[in-house]
């Protein structure tokens, strides 16, 4: 069952305090994969993943990626296919070519017969039986990482140790959190910066008040765009990330749109997930990655492939 991620794992408090004797089955997880076999690959592979469960921008870097290094190679990305994330897999197939299979060595192996140069994998730092060549682990700026604990007591998949092992740190978000960057460089200097930027923003009208309504990782990132961009909200409904929506979801909220006059607005994943007559009336904020020195990030991917 989805849930919306509890916010305990912000914070050191009585219930991730209570559940940290559970952190021992996670260690124990992570060391176990320690023994694996690691496979290299003759394609180029790059790992864009996380540490952090939720929403860290994976997706949104590796679309930046592809575009960095499509016209000088032949690029594909790799996702391991889940029912419930198709709405990131149809992100992907809009920027370039997508092979998703229940495993990523039959996609890698799938990449390699149809001659692409570089795989860019959506998420799979944990799948440590692939040796990648570049593997870089998303962050985002406003939640960090959380209560700093290890599953269930706190939102880490694995310590931030393993931070030495990867090829690079990726930030995301409208805030710069220096005291994020401070703790990350103790195990990995190499970090980079980048927020989101709104492209079809002059077909909003701003003027409007919106309600917005969305199913993400980090749905307060979301409002946090909107609010840069002065988008003037009164009502707002978060769902589990993923969320499927039924008639019901959106007939609720159109009916309360409609007697109150507001617009709605949702992100471009959200709107990917719902069908063609639950559309109507309904916008969405497209967004793309800006990254801060773009053209240093652009060298780093080039000399490691």
């Amino acid at each position: 069952m989805k849930v919306i991620k509890p916010s305990y794992l912000n914070d050191k408090n009585l219930i991730s305090y209570l559940l940290t004797p559970f952190t021992i089955f996670t260690m124990l997880i992570n060391f176990s994969k320690n023994f694996l076999i690691r496979k290299k690959y003759k394609i180029k592979t790059i790992c864009v993943g996380n540490i952090y469960i939720g929403g860290t921008g994976k997706t949104s870097l590796s679309i930046q990626i592809n575009k960095i290094l499509k016209n000088k190679f032949r690029t594909v990305f790799v996702k391991k296919r889940y029912l419930d994330q198709l709405d990131e897999t149809k992100m992907l197939q809009s920027h370039g070519k997508l092979i998703s299979d229940e495993n990523r060595g039959i996609s890698l192996n799938k990449a390699e017969v149809k001659k692409f140069d570089v795989a860019i994998l959506d998420d799979g730092l944990q799948d440590k039986k692939i040796d990648y060549d570049i593997s870089i682990a998303c962050f985002n700026s406003t939640y960090g990482i959380g209560n700093g604990y290890l599953l269930p007591a706190g939102p880490l998949r694995e310590k931030l140790e393993i931070l030495k092992k990867y090829s690079a740190i990726f930030l995301v978000g409208e805030k710069k959190n220096t005291k994020l960057s401070s703790i990350l460089k103790r195990f990995n200097n190499n970090i980079f910066y980048s927020k989101y930027v709104p492209i079809n923003i002059k077909n909003l009208n701003r003027k409007k008040t919106y309600l917005y309504f969305c199913g993400i990782g980090n749905p307060e990132e979301f409002e946090n765009t909107l609010n840069k961009y002065r988008f003037k909200i009164s009502k707002k409904f978060i769902f589990p990330d993923h969320h499927n929506y039924t008639n019901e979801d959106l007939e609720k909220i159109k009916k309360i749109a409609s007697n109150e006059q507001l617009e709605i607005i949702t992100t471009e994943k959200d709107y990917k997930r719902l069908t063609n007559s639950n559309k109507k009336n309904i916008k969405y904020l497209k967004v793309e990655l800006e990254i801060e020195n773009y053209k240093k990030f652009s060298n780093f991917l080039k000399e490691k492939i």
